[in-house]
C-alpha cells in the first residue's frame, strides 16, 4: 500500500504537494468513491481516477540527458520562483527525478529518470559511477594543491575520496582550467575541495557521467538515452 498522493505523483499527475491539493478538492476517486487526503491505495488492485480519468503507473523506463544551464535549480519546485529543471519536461507524461544535483551556478550534464532504483544506484558513492567536470578557478594551482585534490581533501563532512586531475592549463581569465573526475556526490563538493586548498571556483561544468559525454549539446537541450547507453550506465553501477 502507498499513500495516494505518492501514487499520483508516480503516475506523473503532478508534484506530491499539488496532488494533495487535487485530492482535497475532491477531484480524485478510488474505486468510484471520492478519495480523502491521507488515504492509501494498492496500485495493483485499486482503480484511481482524476477528474473521471483513470491513471496508472508508467511502466516504461525513461532516462534523459539534460544540459542544465547556469541559473536553473535542480529541484522539482522552488519557493523563490527560480526556474527548475522540471520546467523542461512539463509536456512529458512521466514523473521524472533528477539523478543528483548541479548547484545554481553550475552547468552541464544532468540525468533525469522515472526509475527511482536506477537513480539511487547511480547516486550512491559505493557504486563508483564517475563524474567528470571542467573547472576554472582563480589563481594558479600549485603542485601540492593538485596533489591534495588528487589524494583527498579534508572537509567538514570528512575526507574526500581520491580524485583524478588532468588537462591543467592557464585559463584565458588568468586562473587555472582543469578537468577533475570524482565518484562521490557530496553537496558542492568540488567547490568545497577548491576552497579547502585556497581557491575560488569561477566556472564548473559537468562534461561526463559514467560512460556518457555531454558532447556538443547546448544549454537547455535534452535528449532520451538509447537503450545501449542505459545498459552501459547500469554496467558501471553494477561493478
Amino acid at each position: 500500500m502507498v499513500r495516494l498522493q505518492k501514487y499520483m505523483a508516480d503516475c506523473a499527475v503532478a508534484s506530491r504537494r499539488a496532488c494533495e491539493e487535487i485530492i482535497s478538492a475532491g477531484r480524485v476517486t478510488v474505486n468510484g468513491t471520492t478519495a480523502t487526503l491521507g488515504q492509501s491505495v494498492d496500485p495493483e488492485r485499486d482503480r484511481v481516477a482524476v477528474d473521471g480519468k483513470p491513471i496508472r503507473l508508467q511502466r516504461k523506463r525513461v532516462v534523459i540527458m539534460l544540459y542544465k544551464p547556469r541559473g536553473v535549480v535542480s529541484t522539482s519546485e522552488d519557493e523563490r520562483g527560480r526556474k527548475t529543471v522540471q520546467e523542461y519536461f512539463k509536456e512529458l507524461p512521466y514523473r521524472l527525478y533528477n539523478v543528483g544535483r548541479l548547484d545554481l551556478n553550475s552547468e552541464g550534464l544532468l540525468l533525469m529518470t522515472n526509475d527511482g532504483e536506477l537513480a539511487n544506484k547511480l547516486m550512491h558513492p559505493r557504486y563508483g559511477v564517475t563524474k567528470t567536470y571542467r573547472v576554472v578557478c582563480d589563481g594558479t594551482l600549485s603542485a601540492s594543491e593538485i596533489a591534495s585534490l588528487t589524494n583527498g581533501v579534508e572537509l567538514e563532512d570528512g575526507m574526500t575520496a581520491p580524485a583524478k586531475v588532468t588537462n591543467i592549463r592557464r585559463s584565458t581569465t588568468g586562473g587555472t582550467a582543469f578537468s577533475i573526475t570524482i565518484h562521490e556526490g557530496r553537496n558542492r563538493q568540488i567547490r568545497r575541495m577548491l576552497e579547502a586548498v585556497g581557491h575560488k571556483t569561477l566556472r564548473l561544468k559537468r562534461e561526463a557521467y559514467g560512460p556518457l559525454q555531454l558532447g556538443s549539446m547546448k544549454p537547455g537541450e535534452w535528449r532520451y538515452l538509447y537503450d545501449g547507453e542505459i545498459e552501459a550506465l547500469k554496467e558501471q553501477a553494477d561493478r
